[in-house]
C-alpha cells in the first residue's frame, strides 16, 4: 500500500517544482515509509511513497516508467491477478524486469488503454502519464477501497491519496463546501464525490478521469453492480458456490512477500476469513483482536474461541483510557470531518497488527453484501406495513404518534420516532431517515440563521435518493443494499484506509472482492434476510467451517462505549473543545442549544453521544486544518 501524488499545469504550462512534489509526498510518509520517489517533466509532476509488499527490491521503485520512458505511473494498491495478466502479456510479446504488479499495470495500459480497468482484480488508485499526447489518466477501484482526491481550478490539476498533500500546494485555496458540511452532520461522513473543501473532489469508486491540455474531463463510470438477474440455483447450490468464491478471494489476498495476518473480532465475517486462511496456510495465522472494559462492547471472548479452534498466533489489546490520546491524530489522518467512532478501535487493532505483520485481512463487507445490519430488518418491516396502509392515512398519523414518544433516551427515541416517521413517507425517504443522524427538529434548533442561509435549499436526501432509484431492481431490500454499497460503504472504507495507513499497515478485504459483490447481488433478497435472520446465505455457507456458537451469537458491531466516555474520560477534553471561546462551532450553531444537549447527556436524561461526537470531530478538523 502506498501514497500517490501529482500535479499537472495543463493550462499555464508552468513547470512543476520537484520540491513541491516531495513536500506533498512527505505529508503522507506513513503511507509508504519504505521508499519515495519524484518525477517531473515540465508541467507534469508525479510523486510516490512506498510500502513494500511485493518485490521488495529497488525494481519496484515508483514513479515507474515504461521501457521507452513514454508512460509513467504512480500506483497505490494491489492487483491480485497480476501474475495471470503478466502471463497473457508475455504471450503478446511484453517483457518484464520486476516481479511487481506496477510494471504489469503499465504494460496492460499500453496494450488496452483505459479498457485495462476491466481486467484488474484488486484495490487500486493510480495515475498514468502519457508523454506522447500529454494525457493524464486516473482511476479508482470498483468499490473505492483506495482513496483518490483531486483539485481543479480550471488551470491546474492536483491529485493525491490524501487531501493534506493537496493542501500543501500554496495554489490550493481552503474554502468550506456547505453542502458537504450538511451531508457530514446527516451521514457522519462526506459522501463521494464531495469533500468538505470547495474545488477538491473524490474520484468516485468504479470511475476514471482524463486530464488533457484542453482541461479536465468528466469522470466516467467503468463498473457498476447489477441486482437485476437472480441466481437460479437452490439454497444449497448458492451456499456452496459462495463458499468457493470466498475461498478463492481469500487465497488471492494471501499473496505477499512480507508477514501477513488478520483482524479477528469473533463475528461471522472475520471468523470466516480466518477459517479460510487457516485452511490454506501451513503455518498458524497471526490474528489480532481489540477489546473494551465495557462488557457490552467487548468481543474478545468470541475472538479467543476462533483463535483456539484454528490454532492461530493470537494477540489482543484492550482499549481503556487511550482514546483521548489519539483524538487530534484522528482529525489529522482523516483530513475532513469524520464521525464514525469505530475509527478508534480500528486504529488500535491496526497498531497492534503492525507490530506483528505488514498485511492484514479483514471481514469488512459482510453486512453490506448480505444485509447484516439491524436497519435492514427494521426497514423491511416498515416497508411491509407501509404497503398495507394508504398514504392519506400514513402521512398524518404516524408522524403524530412519533411526537408522543418519551425523549429520555435519545437513541431509543430516535429509533422509535424514526420508525414511526418513516411509515409516513415513501420507501426511499424512509431509508434516508434511517441512515441520517441529525433529526431535522434538532438541526433546526442548533443551526443558526447564517448556516441555514449558506446551505440554502440543498437536501442531503438527494444522495440516498439518487442511488435508491439508480438500482436496476424493484426489490426494496436490494435497492437499499445498492444505495449503501454506493454511499455508506465509502464511510467504512475511508476509516479502514486511514487508520491502517496511519500505522503503515495494508488491509485487504476478501468479502469486498468485486466478484463476491457481483455474486451477492445475484442472490435473492429472501436468502440474505430470511424470516428475521440477517446474513442468512452467508451463515448457510460458513456453517461448513464455523462453530454454531459463532454462527448464532448476537451481533455487536465494531463500536465503542462513546456515551460513557463522554461522561467519563473524554468529558473534560470534549467540553474544552466544544465550548472553547474560539471554537468554530460558534459560527454555525447556537451555543445555548449546544449547552442544553451537553447538560442533558451528562445528566443521563438523553443519550446524545453521536451528535456530540460529530460536533467534536468537526471542531478538531477545523483546528487542525482551517486555522493553520
Amino acid at each position: 500500500m502506498c501514497g500517490i501524488i501529482g500535479k499537472y499545469n495543463f493550462h499555464t504550462g508552468e513547470p512543476v517544482s520537484p520540491d513541491l512534489i516531495k513536500a506533498m509526498c512527505d505529508k503522507v510518509i506513513y503511507r509508504g515509509p519504505d521508499d519515495g520517489g519524484v518525477y517531473t517533466d515540465g508541467h507534469i509532476g508525479l510523486g510516490h511513497r512506498r510500502l513494500s509488499i511485493l518485490d521488495l527490491s529497488e525494481l519496484g521503485h515508483q514513479p515507474m516508467s515504461s521501457e521507452d520512458g513514454q508512460i509513467w505511473i504512480t500506483f497505490n494498491g494491489e492487483i491480485y491477478n497480476f501474475q495471470l495478466l503478466r502471463e497473457d502479456l508475455v504471450a503478446k510479446g511484453y517483457s518484464f524486469k520486476s516481479d511487481c504488479d506496477t510494471e504489469v499495470l503499465i504494460c496492460l495500459y499500453q496494450e488496452y488503454g483505459t479498457s485495462c480497468l476491466k481486467y484488474l482484480r484488486g484495490m487500486f488508485a493510480f495515475a498514468i502519464w502519457n508523454k506522447r499526447n500529454s494525457r493524464l489518466f486516473l482511476a479508482r477501484d470498483r468499490i473505492g477501497k483506495k482513496p483518490l482526491f483531486y483539485y481543479d481550478d480550471g488551470k491546474t490539476f492536483v491529485f493525491a491519496s490524501e487531501i493534506k498533500s493537496i493542501l500543501e500546494d500554496p495554489q490550493v485555496r481552503k474554502e468550506m463546501n456547505y453542502e458537504a458540511f450538511y451531508d457530514y452532520f446527516k451521514y457522519l461522513y462526506v459522501p463521494d464525490p464531495k469533500t468538505i473543501y470547495k474545488n477538491i473532489h473524490k474520484l468516485e469508486a468504479g470511475h476514471y478521469l482524463i486530464c488533457t491540455p484542453e482541461g479536465v474531463g468528466k469522470s466516467k463510470e467503468y463498473w457498476d453492480v447489477s441486482f437485476a438477474k437472480e441466481h437460479p440455483g437452490s439454497l444449497e447450490d448458492i451456499s456452496d458456490e459462495l463458499l468457493h468464491i470466498m475461498d478463492e478471494s481469500v487465497r488471492l489476498r494471501m499473496i505477499s512477500d512480507v508477514p501477513l495476518g488478520a483482524f479477528l473480532s469473533g463475528g461471522i465475517d472475520s471468523s470466516g476469513v480466518v477459517a479460510l486462511m487457516a485452511k490454506q496456510q501451513n503455518t498458524p495465522v497471526t490474528t489480532c483482536a481489540i477489546g473494551f472494559d465495557s462488557e457490552a462492547f467487548d468481543e474478545i471472548q468470541f475472538a479467543r474461541k476462533i483463535a483456539i479452534r484454528y490454532r492461530t498466533h493470537h494477540h489482543e489489546f484492550t482499549v481503556k483510557q487511550k482514546a483521548e490520546d489519539i483524538l487530534t491524530d484522528l482529525a489529522y489522518y482523516f483530513d475532513e470531518p469524520f464521525a464514525d467512532s469505530s475509527a478508534i478501535p480500528t486504529f488500535f487493532v491496526s497498531q497492534l497488527a503492525r507490530q506483528k505483520v505488514t498485511v492484514a485481512l479483514s471481514g469488512d463487507g459482510g453486512d453490506e453484501n448480505f444485509a447484516g445490519y439491524e436497519k435492514y430488518y427494521l426497514d423491511d418491516i416498515e416497508n411491509r406495513i407501509r404497503s398495507k396502509i394508504p398514504g392519506f392515512v400514513r402521512k398524518p398519523f404516524f408522524p403524530f404518534l412519533s411526537r408522543l414518544l418519551s425523549k429520555r433516551d435519545h437513541v431509543l427515541f430516535k429509533r422509535g420516532s424514526t420508525l414511526l416517521n418513516t411509515l409516513g413517507y415513501e420507501p426511499d425517504y424512509g431509508f434516508y431517515l434511517t441512515n441520517s443522524e441529525f433529526e431535522d427538529s434538532l438541526w433546526d434548533q442548533l443551526a443558526n440563521e447564517n448556516t441555514k442561509k449558506q446551505i440554502g435549499d440543498y437536501d442531503p436526501f438527494s444522495v440516498t435518493r439518487h442511488y435508491y432509484h439508480k438500482a436496476d431492481t424493484d426489490d426494496h431490500i436490494s435497492k437499499i443494499l445498492y444505495a449503501d454499497l454506493k454511499t455508506y460503504l465509502s464511510g467504512i472504507l475511508v476509516k479502514v484506509d486511514r487508520m491502517s495507513m496511519a500505522n503503515s499497515l495494508e488491509v485487504r478485504s476478501p468479502i469486498l472482492d468485486h466478484e463476491v459483490i457481483e455474486f451477492a447481488a445475484s442472490v435473492p433478497a429472501r436468502l440474505k434476510y430470511n424470516r428475521g435472520e440477517k446474513k442468512y446465505i452467508l451463515k448457510q455457507s460458513f456453517r461448513q467451517i464455523l462453530p454454531k456458537e459463532i454462527m448464532h451469537r448476537k451481533k455487536m458491531g465494531f463500536s465503542v462505549p462513546m456515551a460513557d466516555w463522554l461522561r467519563g474520560e473524554l468529558k473534560d477534553l470534549a467540553k474544552g473543545h466544544l465550548f472553547d471561546k474560539e471554537s468554530w462551532l460558534r459560527e454555525f450553531f447556537h451555543v445555548r442549544h449546544l449547552e442544553t444537549i451537553w447538560e442533558a447527556h451528562q445528566a443521563g436524561r438523553r443519550n446524545y453521544a453521536t451528535i456530540l461526537w460529530s460536533l467534536l470531530m468537526f471542531e478538531l478538523w477545523h483546528k487542525t486544518f482551517m486555522r493553520s
